[in-house]
């Protein structure tokens, strides 16, 4: 998928999503923040009320054991459905690698 991705076949066949701000020429983490930025303000200006929550699952699951995680997720947040298949199946059968070069 990288190679696809890295030689601008995704971008050339419009197979990024409109507002994919990775892999695109032009585009970083600073105009994402920059399109929920405008996205937010937009909202407030029409009078409407904006929840944002933002994961950073980088390293948040390396010492949590995942089905108390998943039980708290449920229960607690009451996170089901999609969602929750979604937690669910990223931690199933996963392993955590580190590499310490010399």
């Amino acid at each position: 998928m990288e190679r696809v991705v890295a030689n601008g076949h995704a971008a050339q066949n419009a197979l990024l999503p409109s507002r994919q701000s990775a892999y695109r020429q032009f585009h970083s983490t600073e105009s994402a923040m920059l399109v929920v930025h405008n996205d937010i303000v937009c909202v407030i200006d029409q009078g409407h009320v904006v929840g944002l929550v933002l994961l950073d699952l980088s390293s948040t699951f390396d010492t949590v054991d995942h089905s108390t995680l998943l039980s708290v997720l449920h229960i607690r947040f009451s996170v089901t459905g999609q969602s929750l298949a979604w937690f669910h199946s990223y931690l199933t059968d996963r392993a955590q690698v580190f590499y310490h070069p010399l």
